[in-house]
C-alpha cells in the first residue's frame, strides 16, 4: 500500500512538472526538444527529492543507533556503580580534638623586590659564631 502511494506521488510530480514546463510554451510551438527538457527537469526534481528523503532516512537510522548505544553505555555504568559501591565512610560521633594554635615564627626578613623575594630557610642551622672551633 505504501509503495502504491509512493509511485502515484512520483508520477503526479512528474506530470505536474512536465505540464508546467509545456505550459510555458504555447501548444502549437511545442517541439520534441521542449518535451525532452520538461521530462529531464521533472526527473531531476524527483531525483533530488528522493535523495533528500534517503539522506534523511540514513541520518535518522544513524542517530537512533548512536542514541541506543549511549543508553546502553549509561545503563552499564549505572549497573557497575551499583555492583561495586566502594568503601563506605562512617563519621565518628566524637568531636574533633582541639588543636592548640601554633606559635608564630619569628619575623622573616624579605629582600627587596629587585632581589630574590624568597624567605630564609627555616630548617637551616644558624651559623656558628666566629672564634673557637672544637
Amino acid at each position: 500500500m505504501r509503495v502504491t502511494f509512493l509511485v502515484y506521488g512520483v508520477l503526479y510530480v512528474v506530470i505536474e512538472v512536465v505540464g508546467y514546463q509545456l505550459e510555458q510554451v504555447t501548444w502549437p510551438e511545442i517541439t520534441p526538444l521542449d518535451v525532452a527538457t520538461a521530462l529531464t527537469n521533472a526527473f531531476l526534481t524527483v531525483v533530488v527529492l528522493v535523495g533528500v528523503l534517503v539522506g534523511t532516512d540514513v541520518l535518522g537510522h544513524r542517530w537512533r543507533r548512536a542514541r541506543a548505544l549511549r543508553r546502553v553505555e549509561e545503563a552499564r555504568l549505572a549497573t557497575a556503580e551499583w555492583a561495586d559501591p566502594g568503601t563506605i565512610d562512617v563519621r565518628s560521633w566524637r568531636a574533633e580534638p582541639v588543636v592548640p594554635p601554633l606559635a608564630l615564627p619569628a619575623a622573616r626578613r624579605r629582600r627587596s623586590e629587585g632581589e630574590n623575594a624568597y624567605a630564609d630557610n627555616a630548617y637551616a642551622r644558624p651559623a656558628a659564631p666566629p672564634g673557637r672551633l672544637l
